[in-house]
């Protein structure tokens, strides 16, 4: 008996095209709260911890350490000459600025083609991580540790309403999204330290190897001897941190679908990535494409919102907008807050100005935030299209138990129990007419 088989369609295998419901499922308010949200969160935090303002800054251009450190690899000779500067910036506020021109580089760079300043750039954003790491340790350990928390809970919420949208046509409130990001919280804040942690505990083998080499006599040689196992070492480091790079974006996804933990999700990472490195890749680059587009786009109608409303202003205001200009600077495409020489004039042109500073921002922390969320939307569809690859699984399939159980439960909380069943009739088993007959 054979098994009879579906037609195979010319186009039917390509999956791609489904990364461009991306930016469609990006803009849903339930995902843009939850990443405006988490943003404030982090830029709040960031903010308060830059009141103590530790950033060297050179008076006459405005150089940081971080871009003196970007540009030497060390800031020897930067400390010697500005050591006494007392223009001082906060680490955050060094830290987003550079990384916002890098980000914007690397999209200009994206227009015009040019991998290579699309590679520098995202490279410069690791060099800034590695400075802040290196000399301020601390401030960088909190930092990131709140950042790390508070994306994990808004990125697997949002994930997590991504996957049911992609998979299901299902777009759960904000109430659900964040309950399933906080019983997941453990598995989503996990998953990324967990590889980190194991790559630090090899790594430690080396450098103990690397201690044994200063004893006197043996030391060089127990170096010598080791070396192949130091080898093997650095190959599993490498090996772990290849799928890292690659996989990382697959984990917060992979708790989203499958209602997993964060070795079930590192290990689906992983396999993905190297089961198909060519497909993942092709898929990263089409988001990657795509996003860039869409967040032009984005851009561009915030400029626009922006423009028409400062325009109408000025047809209201009279004596050449000088009153507007005060307490608000014209925006522009590279600058939304914009900036002026004019100051307010009074405290009540002071608090209006502030509270328009408050209303732009929060007009580009909303653009911001939909790159957030189209970030993790797109992974989770690119989860999805793998999971379909590497394993066969439908597009459609997500695991939905655990959400089911804990409505009923909700549900039947306070109800009243349902009557007993009276009591069954001794029956006697009467044979049935339809079995067959026994031999």
């Amino acid at each position: 008996m054979t098994e009879a088989r579906e037609p195979v369609l010319p186009f039917g295998s390509f999956l791609f095209p489904r990364v461009f419901e991306a930016f469609r499922m990006s803009i849903q308010p339930t995902k843009l709260i939850l990443a405006f949200l988490a943003l404030a969160t982090v830029c709040l935090t960031g903010r308060l911890m830059d009141l103590h303002e530790t950033v060297i800054v050179a008076a006459p251009h405005g150089i940081t350490e971080l871009d003196a450190y970007a540009a030497q690899g060390n800031l020897d000779a930067y400390m010697e000459q500005f050591a006494e500067s007392e223009d001082r910036s906060g680490v955050f506020a060094t830290l987003w600025n550079y990384c916002a021109e890098r980000f914007h580089d690397g999209l200009r760079a994206l227009a015009q083609g040019n991998a290579l300043g699309i590679t520098q750039n995202i490279a410069a954003c690791f060099v800034a991580l590695i400075w802040a790491f290196k000399y301020h340790t601390l401030y960088s350990i909190l930092f990131f540790a709140v950042m790390l928390a508070v994306m994990s809970l808004a990125g697997g919420s949002i994930c997590r309403i991504a996957a049911l949208q992609f998979a299901q046509g299902e777009k759960p409130g904000l109430n659900e999204s964040v309950r399933f990001g906080l019983r997941k919280f453990y598995s989503l804040l996990t998953a990324p330290i967990t590889m980190i942690a194991i790559m630090a505990v090899i790594g430690a083998f080396i450098i103990l190897l690397g201690l044994a080499g200063n004893i006197p006599w043996i030391g060089q040689l127990s170096v010598g001897l080791f070396l192949p196992l130091a080898l093997m070492a650095a190959a599993l480091v490498a090996i772990i941190g290849i799928g890292i790079l690659g996989g990382f974006n697959l984990m917060f996804p992979a708790i989203a679908y499958e209602d997993s933990d964060c070795f079930d999700a590192i290990s689906r990472s992983f396999s993905y990535v190297y089961a198909k490195p060519w497909r993942m890749g092709f898929y990263t680059v089409t988001a990657a494409v795509y996003g860039a587009i869409c967040y032009a786009f984005v851009r561009f109608f915030t400029y626009l919102l922006l423009q028409i409303t400062y325009f109408f202003l000025q047809v209201g205001f009279v004596k050449d907008n000088e009153k507007l200009t005060a307490i608000w600077p014209q925006p522009n495409f590279t600058d939304f807050l914009g900036s002026t020489t004019a100051s307010p004039g009074n405290w009540t042109a002071s608090v209006g100005a502030f509270l328009i500073y408050i209303s732009v921002l929060c007009v580009v922390g909303l653009m911001v935030s939909f790159v957030i969320s189209f970030y993790f939307t797109a992974n989770t569809i690119i989860y999805a299209l793998m999971r379909n690859r590497v394993d066969r699984t439908a597009l459609d399939e997500i695991y939905t138990g655990s959400d089911e159980i804990s409505a009923e439960s909700l549900a039947t909380v306070g109800a009243p129990a349902p009557p007993a069943a009276p009591p069954a009739e001794d029956k006697v088993d009467e044979p049935d007419e339809d079995a067959p007959a026994s031999e």
